[in-house]
């Protein structure tokens, strides 16, 4: 059974952009505001290796996406489980990475491992595992 209700589903296709946590070293939380798309139970975001978010979430194998709309009552949910960084097999998700952030009605040619990593692109995937934090989702 999916962690990720209907409800909360709709949140995720309707909304484009969310806040990831990760944690620091320090054990200290980090915020970033992000794109994402979804794919199944899981949560892709495109980084660059070296950015804090994805040195976090390789190191401790966790992150979190918070969502929420700009319409009251700001119905929001915030999605969380082990999270990977992605080197291979990215063309896909970057492509429909692309799409979202546009808005384009079709998704850019998808890109070959090779060529993404010559522009140090990759993938923080998050597999969610708990969705916690939702409110107002009948509202959507």
């Amino acid at each position: 059974m999916s962690a990720i209700s209907e409800e909360a589903g709709k949140l995720l296709e309707r909304e484009r952009v969310g806040v990831l946590a990760t944690t620091a070293p320090d054990g200290r939380p980090r915020q970033s505001l992000v794109y994402f798309v979804r794919e199944g139970d899981r949560l892709l975001i495109s980084t660059e290796p070296q950015r804090l978010k994805a040195r976090d979430a390789e190191r401790t194998g966790w992150a979190s996406l918070a969502v929420r709309t700009d319409a009251q009552p700001y119905p929001s949910a915030t999605f969380s489980g082990p999270a990977q960084i992605l080197r291979s097999g990215i063309g896909p998700a970057t492509a429909a990475l692309m799409q979202r952030i546009t808005g384009a009605s079709e998704p850019p040619p998808e890109q070959s491992d090779e060529d993404l990593a010559a522009v140090n692109r990759v993938i923080l995937a998050i597999d969610v595992e708990r969705v916690t934090g939702s409110s107002y989702l009948d509202q959507l």
